[in-house]
């Protein structure tokens, strides 16, 4: 009897945050609305590119060239990563959901393309709690560094040291340099 108490008392807080993720639904507001992506609620759980608010506020993901060789890249990265499920797309704007694996807690990521300016506006935000223990933020560390990396790995660059003693020959995505006999 005292064990099966104390695993009911155990499983409630558990129980209880299943039923709090399963209940929290899309909210209304997300997409984008003269411009720009939803304001992050006062919780320190979103970060945006399109905020001044210091606690919610990281850079917008900075790219070179075709704006939509830059978001296929973006698309590409952040679909293939745990968790992520496409909710909408278009030219210019991205929403993914990504979902916790124990408590199925659901973020809204979304991506707004800025072509003048060569950036793509980020929002991450958590649908529930107060807190996510940064996880908004490093996610869009994480899509940040893998989106520079691909788009470096896609543009390949030489030195011009090396173009001056020599030749400089494309091998795939890679960039091989063949050196000319004295």
């Amino acid at each position: 009897m005292i064990l099966t108490v104390g695993l009911t008392v155990a499983l409630f807080p558990v129980v209880g945050l299943v039923f709090l993720s399963l209940g929290a639904a899309r909210r209304s507001n997300l997409g984008v609305h003269h411009g720009t992506l939803a304001v992050c609620p006062d919780s320190p759980n979103c970060v945006s590119s399109q905020t001044s608010s210091l606690t919610h506020s990281m850079p917008p993901i900075t790219y070179d060239g075709d704006s939509a060789t830059a978001m296929q890249t973006l698309f590409d990265i952040v679909s293939g990563m745990d968790g992520a499920r496409l909710v909408s797309s278009e030219d210019e704007y991205i929403h993914f959901e990504f979902s916790t694996p124990l408590f199925r807690f659901v973020d809204d990521v979304e991506f707004l393309l800025d072509a003048d300016d060569s950036v793509i506006h980020f929002r991450s935000a958590s649908r529930v709690g107060h807190s996510d223990f940064d996880k908004n933020r490093q996610r869009m560390n994480e899509i940040r560094s893998r989106f520079t990396e691909a788009i470096n790995v896609q543009r390949p660059t030489t030195s011009k040291s090396q173009l001056s003693i020599g030749r400089t020959i494309a091998v795939g995505a890679e960039l091989e340099y063949a050196e000319f006999g004295q």
